[in-house]
């Protein structure tokens, strides 16, 4: 499926304005939408079809939108999600970045901005495929742009992060954007507001644990142990720092 032309969106909301809005609304941007009014709806949906990004009411009745996203991450990590929510309150924010969403809008929004957000996740999603992808070796490898983080490898071009074993391991959209940047600033402390910046991410706030929350999860994934972390390390009063592993480096490139 080419995400760019045709891509497809699940909407989960018990609002059925909300479903009839959208569904009518990203029909006019050439975006076809499959809706549920639950998230047991949804998950009968998603045994027909996975679609390429799902837009999760929060304060849903049955279970919410937070479970719901716990679950979609576990079972297609390469799923783009965003959170919507009446309440304005940081925790909702906090929860469903812990839960794996990749942006977050309260409600009301505005559709316009809604599908500006979808757009740009839609870009940064990895390319759709069926199943593992294997990681790059021989003439392959030798054509993409590879950055070793500690004893995992980051793939640029295709926009994969691979274990030491060659398997892959599952990022969101807003995590490869947050390695991105370390791999263009190796051993240059970021504040939080240079992060923001440079990483044009509206949903991270620098007021609250946006920025640190997707710090822990990408260390649990690329840290041999996260409590001690080697990789990207914590300045004090600042921010964080890349540092790279010279001789992890040499491998990759030999």
């Amino acid at each position: 499926m080419d995400r760019q032309s045709d891509p497809l969106l699940l909407v989960v909301d018990d609002e059925p304005e909300i479903r009839d809005l959208l569904t009518e609304y990203f029909a006019r941007h050439g975006m076809r939408t499959r809706c549920a009014a639950s998230a047991a709806e949804a998950r009968t949906l998603l045994d027909v079809a996975v679609p390429d990004l799902a837009i999760l009411d929060i304060h849903m009745r049955g279970e919410d939108g937070l479970s719901l996203a716990r679950w979609l991450r576990e079972r297609h990590p390469g799923l783009g999600i965003v959170m919507l929510s009446t309440a304005s309150e940081t925790v909702d924010r906090i929860v469903g970045l812990e839960m794996g969403a990749d942006d977050y809008l309260p409600k009301p929004f505005e559709l316009r901005e809604l599908l500006a957000r979808v757009k740009s996740l839609l870009r940064r999603l990895p390319p759709a495929h069926g199943g593992a992808a294997a990681a790059p070796s021989g003439a392959a490898a030798a054509a993409t742009h590879r950055v070793a983080f500690g004893h995992c490898c980051l793939d640029l071009d295709e926009r994969r992060l691979y274990g030491a074993d060659g398997a892959e391991i599952a990022l969101t959209a807003a995590e490869f954007d947050l390695l991105s940047l370390f791999a263009r600033s190796p051993n240059r402390p970021l504040s939080r507001d240079q992060i923001m910046e440079l990483a044009h991410h509206r949903a991270w706030d620098v007021f609250d644990r946006s920025i640190d929350l997707r710090v822990m999860r990408l260390r649990r994934k690329i840290e041999r142990n996260p409590d001690k972390p080697e990789v990207i390390k914590t300045v004090r009063n600042v921010g964080y720092v890349f540092v790279p592993d010279s001789a992890a480096a040499l491998r990759l490139a030999s």
